[in-house]
């Protein structure tokens, strides 16, 4: 299938790990230019030397303000026609173990900042009349996952917010979606194994060959395949479908709207 994306241009936040990474391999390989944000900058020029011509790069946490701000410098007054709101997750914790001071933060991580990279982009977008967002959160926003409680909660907000937008800007040519990964084969899910592991005593590698056993087809997901849904939903082929959370999780969400 043509993607239709060829020259188009792309801002990939947590580009140099998992899914960001992933997402931007593909988008070069169809042709795309990408604006790729993560916060160390050795993997950054890494992944810049894998296509000059296709990739800038912006070293930065995108929830500091001064990212922001520079992200929006770097841009100026090109047309951005596709954007992965994506970073790392907070600790993983039970609910009684948090502190207030963890809610606060969270807030901060999970979705403060995505509100603000949102409001400024999206009008941009709009004013365009296209422009296509992907927001990379968890599979436990459709179904909680142990020791993920603030990831379960501020991400539902995120997905709030993203529902609401869709419906205001639907006849703009602007589409917003969420992915929720389950189990995948990146960095990010040995959090949850590491916290299992303490928790019960097993050794990390019985405790992963356990949440691979609760995934219906039998093992992790791998992040290119992820990258290849990402894609079709930053294309112009998404056109119809916006407001949506899908879940790529192997089979693991139960309920039936999962």
């Amino acid at each position: 299938m043509n993607l239709s994306i060829e020259d188009q241009l792309f801002i990939v936040g947590g580009a140099t790990s998992g899914f960001g990474k992933a997402i931007t391999q593909a988008l070069v390989n169809e042709g795309a230019s990408v604006i790729a944000i993560a916060r160390g900058m050795d993997k950054l020029e890494e992944l810049q030397l894998s296509a000059p011509n296709q990739i800038k790069i912006l070293a930065g946490d995108l929830a500091e303000e001064d990212t922001l701000s520079r992200l929006l410098d770097l841009i100026k007054d090109q047309p951005i026609h596709g954007m992965v709101v994506n970073a790392g997750g907070p600790p993983a914790k039970m609910v009684l173990e948090t502190t207030l001071e963890d809610w606060d933060k969270a807030y901060h991580t999970i979705l403060r900042w995505k509100v603000a990279l949102t409001q400024a982009i999206v009008p941009k977008m709009v004013s365009a009349g296209y422009g296509r967002i992907v927001y990379i959160e968890s599979v436990a926003v459709k179904q909680p996952v142990e020791n993920l409680v603030l990831s379960t909660s501020l991400r539902l907000a995120v997905v709030g917010m993203v529902k609401t937008l869709s419906q205001e800007i639907a006849t703009t040519g602007v589409t917003l979606n969420v992915l929720g990964p389950g189990s995948h084969n990146t960095p990010a899910i040995n959090r949850l194994y590491t916290k299992k592991a303490e928790q019960t005593g097993l050794p990390f590698d019985h405790v992963k060959e356990l949440g691979i056993q609760q995934i219906p087809v039998g093992k992790l997901g791998e992040a290119a395949d992820f990258a290849g849904l990402a894609l079709w939903l930053l294309s112009p082929q998404s056109k119809f479908i916006t407001g949506q959370t899908i879940t790529i999780d192997g089979g693991a969400v139960k309920g039936i709207m999962g």
